[in-house]
């Protein structure tokens, strides 16, 4: 190890809307909800990750719960910053004395030049010296093992919490891509609205969110159905606190149309595809990974619609830091990678 290296600290950024994941020499040393919570009237942070996630939507008028990040992008500058450094001192062995700071950060790739300054800005706030950003297609490829710099073409796509990225990837380039700002969170409104609309009850973000993980599902017939899922919500007509079972065919109802458009988002790219990678891709398939991936059934109901094989990521959710982490690595090798000089 080298003086330099001691004064050195480097770390992979996946900067998520849904959950933010730290890799520093090799390991994912932070994986926490991308959410602040700060003082309303000082602008204080109070707490960064989970324990700001166990106060949203439970808070009193002196604190508010800020996720910084929307569709993909920072929409709260100042609640991003505060977020990224507070997750920054959740490192355990961070080296305080360190002089110089490099980071890879992803991005989606339909992200504009405006939004790509707000994330440079970002990382100059938290003292970076070097930083650089990777799209969110090409990082997740890199990390489930694809060889990106071969002539071969990889169509993978990435549904996060913001957006859903799908791209061919061949030659160490982006060949045609489609960014929808559809992907997790827009699944977890429609099935606020759908419990709003067909069982007069509301609940908030969060217990939608474990109905997704618990009974989500894309397919309305599955093999291994889960069980019925207890929900504790306000009803509408009565204003008292009361508990329903719902089923996972309820949700596959209630995530369809969102679905739906994701499906046709993939078609569009497969219509865009130049012939000869087209012929890759009926060969390799399709990749999925983001959170998004874990959706019971997607995998199959993506498959019926491209008549193509589709292969889901092993450890979707950390598919991107962990590609993210090998641009890092080889930052002087990718010519993908984009640096503060070029935007």
């Amino acid at each position: 190890m080298s003086i330099f290296s001691f004064f050195k600290q480097e770390l992979a950024i996946d900067l998520g809307t849904a959950n933010t994941l730290i890799i520093q020499d090799g390991e994912i040393v932070v994986d926490e909800p991308s959410i602040v919570a700060m003082n309303r009237r000082t602008g204080e942070t109070i707490a960064v990750g989970k324990k700001a996630m166990q106060m949203h939507e439970k808070t009193h008028e002196d604190i508010k719960t800020i996720r910084p990040l929307k569709d993909g992008v920072i929409a709260d500058f100042q609640a991003a910053e505060s977020m990224i450094k507070g997750l920054i001192n959740l490192i355990g062995n961070r080296r305080r004395f360190f002089t110089h700071l490099k980071m890879v950060i992803c991005i989606p790739s339909g992200i504009t030049e405006v939004e790509k300054r707000a994330v440079f800005d970002s990382a100059d706030h938290v003292d970076a010296k070097e930083t650089y950003l990777i799209y969110e297609p090409m990082a997740a490829a890199l990390g489930i093992g694809l060889d990106v710099e071969e002539p071969v073409g990889n169509m993978i796509i990435d549904i996060g919490g913001g957006t859903t990225e799908i791209a061919v990837i061949a030659l160490s380039g982006i060949v045609t891509d489609q960014s929808i700002r559809i992907a997790g969170d827009e699944l977890t409104s429609d099935i606020i609205s759908y419990m709003k609309r067909h069982h007069n009850i509301l609940i908030g973000e969060r217990t939608a969110e474990q109905i997704k993980i618990n009974v989500g599902s894309a397919l309305s017939e599955l093999e291994s159905p889960p069980d019925d899922f207890a929900v504790n919500g306000r009803d509408l007509m009565s204003g008292i606190p009361k508990q329903i079972k719902i089923s996972y065919q309820e949700i596959a109802q209630a995530l369809d149309k969102s679905i739906s458009k994701i499906e046709d988002s993939v078609l569009k790219a497969l219509e865009s595809t130049p012939p000869e990678l087209a012929s890759d891709i009926y060969r390799t398939g399709l990749y999925l990974t983001g959170g998004g991936a874990l959706l019971r059934g997607l995998d199959k109901r993506i498959a019926a619609k491209t008549q193509l094989p589709v292969h889901v990521a092993e450890d979707p959710l950390r598919a991107v830091v962990r590609g993210t982490g090998i641009a890092l690595r080889n930052s002087d090798r990718f010519s993908f990678l984009i640096d503060r000089k070029s935007v």
